[in-house]
């Protein structure tokens, strides 16, 4: 019935049909969804003061299954609202901040375990398919997913040979970098609320060139969704001013795992020959080097 997260339009649509309680829900949502998001539905009950089975109904009367569905549409809208200020407001009321080590933590296994369950496999196993066919692969990720671009981009070039990740300091620079995308390439766009214009319109490109498109997001009513041919969907939640991005890293491993699992021939040759360029530039630190330094000072400070 409805396609995109139109919560608003819901309430103002049946408001006039809705009981005194649940107008009273009503009101208190449109003024005050930020609160309402964190708040169970025996909680809301009690602060707007009306009973939790009132709450109940009040979702299914907006077409929800139950309260957790409307709470869902509530962070959706949450998501895409709030400022960064008044992120680390809301999440600062619902933090321990005696536990925050605990708090995060156990937040972000909830995410992980979230995202395995709703994962679709057949849609994971037919990216990877599209990306081993593609002829090139576009990586794209705005602010904060940058750095999840950039971690992709990194073992993807262990991989491939065609393998391009977007900067985008500027809107111009951007397009001038995927200004050659076509129907043969994949574009990956790595996208989580706030939502970045230019990964959306980076994606909105690609699909008008016909390029295949996959986008790694928190929700089906992201703005890059839309211009998917596959979504994969990875939990994401504001843990005060920082994004957790733990479960999108995740299904990123997972797409390196698997597509390395599919061109293990090739990446052991390739493996072969760079742990040669490493040894001969000194890339890394060798282990014997540093037992040596350690025993050589620990020597010295004996003596």
């Amino acid at each position: 019935m409805y396609k995109q997260n139109d919560l608003m339009k819901r309430i103002n649509e049946k408001y006039k049909d809705f009981s005194k309680g649940q107008k009273l829900l009503a009101n208190f949502i449109t003024n005050n969804y930020d609160k309402a998001v964190f708040l169970t539905a025996a909680k809301l009950g009690v602060v707007v003061g009306v009973s939790e089975s009132t709450v109940v109904r009040f979702a299914i009367e907006l077409g929800y299954d139950g309260y957790p569905r409307l709470q869902r549409a509530l962070e959706e809208l949450v998501k895409t609202k709030l400022n960064s200020v008044q992120r680390m407001e809301v999440t600062s009321d619902r933090m321990s901040k005696q536990h925050v080590l605990k708090s995060v933590l156990q937040s972000d296994a909830d995410k992980i375990k979230t995202t395995l369950e709703e994962m679709d496999p057949t849609i994971f196993d037919e990216s990877v398919d599209m990306i081993l066919k593609a002829k090139k692969i576009y990586i794209i990720g705005v602010r904060s997913c940058a750095a999840l671009a950039s971690f992709l981009g990194f073992y993807f070039n262990l991989i491939f040979d065609n393998v391009k990740l977007i900067h985008t300091n500027s809107v111009s620079e951007m397009f001038e970098q995927i200004h050659r995308i076509g129907p043969d390439d994949v574009m990956i766009g790595i996208s989580f609320p706030r939502y970045s214009k230019r990964a959306v319109k980076a994606m909105e490109f690609a699909q008008s060139r016909g390029s295949k498109i996959i986008t790694i997001t928190d929700s089906i009513l992201s703005p890059t969704a839309q211009y998917a041919d596959f979504t994969l969907i990875a939990r994401s939640d504001m843990a005060s001013l920082v994004d957790s991005l733990v479960a999108p890293l995740s299904v990123i491993n997972a797409l390196i795992v698997a597509l390395s699992m599919k061109k293990q021939a090739e990446i052991v040759e390739t493996l072969q020959k760079l742990e040669k360029i490493w040894e001969e530039y000194q890339v890394y630190e060798n282990e014997d080097e540093i037992n040596g330094n350690y025993n050589v000072n620990s020597a010295s400070k004996l003596l």
